[in-house]
C-alpha cells in the first residue's frame, strides 16, 4: 500500500475535479495491524452468520434490520424520518414528513429487490443502476436521472462547486471507472481478501459518486450485497450505516485521506473496526431476540385457550412491530372485541404497549424488541 497512488486533481478552470486511479490491479497489504483486524472481522462475521443458522424464521427479524439500515443510511443524508414512524402506513405519517418517510421505503424496496436480483444477476453495474432507479422512485431525486449515470459534473458540500468540499471526476470517465469496479470484482486473478476488496470499492464508488443524488445510500447498500453474493454472509443480516452515522466525522475525513494523502491504509482499518463493532453488536441484539423469545413463550403457557391467537399477533409483530385492532382482527381472524380483549391481555403481558395516548385509532408497539434495535 505504501506505493499506493489515489489519483491527481485536474484544473476545470474556477475548480478542480478529481481523477482516480483504475483499481482493478494486484494489490498487497504490508500493514501487520490491518491484517490483525481482518482477522478479527472474519471471526466476527462467521459468528454472526451462524445466527442464520440456528434462529428459527429469521427473515421475519432481517425486515427491521433492513429498516433499521434504511432508517440510519437516509439519516446520513439528511433524512429525519426515525424507525416508529417507518413503521406506520403512508396515511398516519403527517404531510410534513412524508417526503422522508417515503425515501426511506424506497430504501427498504431497493434492498429487497437488489437481494433477489442476485440470484438472477451477478454483481455489477446494471444491478447498481436497477437497485438506483428503485431508490428515487417518486421521491425528491426523482428528477435526477433514477438508474442512469450521471451526464453532468457533481460535487459534494458547499453551497455551490466553487466552495465544494469535494469535486468528483468528470461524467465522461464515469463508465470507464464503474466498469473497472466490475471488472476487479470479477478478476480472478487478482487475490485480495474479499472484506479489503468490498472495503476498496466502497471507497472507489463514493469517489466516483457515479449518480447525481443517492450515492451514498446506494454505496452503503453495496456492502451487504457484496457479502451475501460471495457467500460470506447467508442473509443480508450486516449493515454499517449505524456504524457511519455514529463516527460521520471520522468516516468523511478517512475518504478523503485517501484522495488527498494515499492513506488507504488508515480506510481499510476504520472499515474493519466498523464490520468487527457491527457484527458484534448484531450477535448481542440475535442472543437479546433469541431472549426474548423464551420470555414470551412463557407468557404463552398462561394464556390459556387466548395463546395460539397470542402467537400469530407475536409472529406479526417480529417483523412489523406496530400494530392496531383491525390488524390484530385481520390476523388472528377474531372479532373486534375479542382482538380488543387479546390486546388488553398483550398489554398485561408487557408484549404490547399503546402509544398514541387516544380513545380512537389506537396503535400499539411490541416495545421490548423494538429497543433492541435502537
Amino acid at each position: 500500500m505504501k506505493q499506493f497512488k489515489s489519483g491527481h486533481y485536474i484544473n476545470q478552470g474556477y475548480y478542480k475535479s478529481f481523477q482516480p486511479t483504475l483499481i482493478n490491479r494486484q494489490w498487497k497489504v504490508e500493514s501487520m495491524e490491518v491484517l490483525q483486524l481482518l482477522s478479527q472481522a472474519d471471526r466476527e462475521l462467521g459468528r454472526l452468520d451462524m445466527y442464520s443458522n440456528y434462529i428459527p424464521n429469521i427473515e421475519l427479524f432481517i425486515s427491521m434490520h433492513v429498516l433499521k439500515e434504511a432508517t440510519q443510511s437516509s439519516k446520513i443524508e439528511g433524512t429525519q424520518t426515525n424507525m416508529e414512524e417507518a413503521l406506520l402506513d403512508r396515511d398516519d405519517i403527517p404531510l410534513d414528513k412524508r417526503d422522508d418517510w417515503e425515501e426511506v421505503q424506497n430504501y427498504i424496496k431497493a434492498m429487497e429487490l437488489a437481494i433477489d436480483a442476485l440470484e438472477k444477476l451477478p454483481f455489477s453495474s446494471r444491478l447498481i443502476r436497477e437497485t438506483h432507479q428503485v431508490l428515487l422512485q417518486g421521491v425528491r431525486g426523482q428528477k435526477k436521472q433514477p438508474g442512469e449515470f450521471r451526464n453532468s459534473q457533481n460535487w459534494i458540500g458547499g453551497a455551490t462547486i466553487n466552495d465544494a468540499l469535494f469535486v468528483p471526476p468528470v461524467h465522461t470517465t464515469v463508465p470507464e471507472l464503474m466498469s473497472d469496479i466490475e471488472k476487479f470484482l470479477h478478476n480472478e486473478n487478482i487475490y485480495f481478501p474479499e472484506l479489503l476488496k468490498i472495503a476498496l470499492v466502497h471507497y472507489q464508488f463514493e469517489t466516483i459518486h457515479p449518480f447525481l443524488d443517492g450515492n451514498g445510500r446506494v454505496g452503503r447498500l453495496l456492502i451487504p450485497l457484496y457479502l451475501v453474493n460471495k457467500g460470506i454472509l447467508k442473509k443480508p443480516i450486516l449493515y454499517l450505516s449505524d456504524f457511519m452515522e455514529n463516527h460521520r466525522k471520522l468516516y468523511y475525513e478517512n475518504l478523503m485521506n485517501v484522495r488527498d494523502k494515499n492513506d488507504m491504509t488508515q480506510w481499510f482499518k476504520f472499515f474493519l473496526v466498523g464490520i468487527i463493532e457491527t457484527a458484534k453488536k448484531g450477535i448481542r441484539t440475535f442472543d437479546s431476540i433469541l431472549q426474548l423469545q423464551k420470555q414470551n413463550e412463557l407468557t404463552f403457557q398462561i394464556l390459556g385457550s387466548r395463546a395460539g391467537n397470542a402467537q400469530k399477533v407475536v409472529n406479526y409483530l417480529y417483523q412489523r412491530p406496530v400494530i392496531n385492532a383491525e390488524k390484530v382482527c385481520s390476523t388472528t381472524g377474531l372479532s373486534m372485541p375479542s382482538s380488543y380483549k387479546l390486546i388488553e391481555l398483550l398489554e398485561k403481558a408487557e408484549i404490547l404497549k399503546e402509544v398514541t395516548g387516544g380513545q380512537r385509532g389506537r396503535m400499539y408497539v411490541f416495545d421490548n424488541y423494538l429497543k433492541l434495535f435502537r
